[in-house]
């Protein structure tokens, strides 16, 4: 069971049907105890930094999803669902993410068309995320804010250019962000999403 977290802020009924058109099986919920009961979250995310941290806190999902960090539970960041795991943003700098990373997302520049939306190529490292995806695949993009790609090397999975480069993909333990929509990206998306589901099957089946 994939829990999709709703809190109000994401694109959840594609998210997914994408899912439920691979074969797994999912919920919707932003129930702590109902959460308890998958081993693997989905946080996806459209709109503002601060209105979904101020969304996590106000349903108790903010200092939930923390713990679940500490049990490196499986958890895939969609969109906005990977910014919230960094620290800050330019966009809302009052406003403290779940600092999985350190680091400050950053607002393009002026020069460039934001939001960055569209196709663009994605560089993927070797991860099993990324496996049968070849390398510069094309993904669907949405946004106006970035990662650095400064994040900790061992941490960045994937790469992207727009103006500059930022983080497409970010991992630490089991827990993945990416800044694209794999749910809008076609059939290289729904092999990401495909790739997170079997990691999460395997992981159950050896007991970890």
């Amino acid at each position: 069971m994939i829990a999709i977290i709703d809190y109000g802020m994401g694109n959840v009924t594609s998210v997914s049907n994408a899912f439920a058109y691979l074969g797994f099986e999912t919920v919707l919920t932003h129930e702590p105890h109902v959460l308890d009961s998958c081993p693997a979250l989905v946080l996806p995310g459209v709109g503002a930094f601060g209105s979904a941290v101020e969304e996590l806190q106000h349903k108790g999902l903010f200092d939930y999803l923390n713990q679940r960090r500490k049990k490196d539970s499986f958890l895939l960041g969609i969109c906005l669902g990977l910014q919230l795991l960094f620290d800050r943003s330019e966009e809302d700098p009052h406003s403290r993410g779940l600092t999985y990373f350190s680091d400050t997302l950053k607002r393009f520049s002026p020069g460039l068309k934001v939001p960055h939306m569209g196709w663009n190529r994605v560089y993927a490292g070797n991860d099993p995320l990324f496996e049968g995806i070849p390398r510069g695949s094309h993904f669907y993009f949405a946004h106006s804010f970035y990662a650095p790609p400064a994040v900790r090397e061992e941490c960045l999975l994937a790469s992207c250019k727009y103006g500059v480069d930022f983080a497409a993909a970010v991992k630490l333990g089991n827990a993945y962000g990416v800044q694209f929509h794999p749910e809008k990206s076609g059939e290289i998306g729904l092999r990401m999403l495909l790739n997170f589901g079997r990691m999460v099957e395997n992981a159950a089946y050896t007991g970890h």
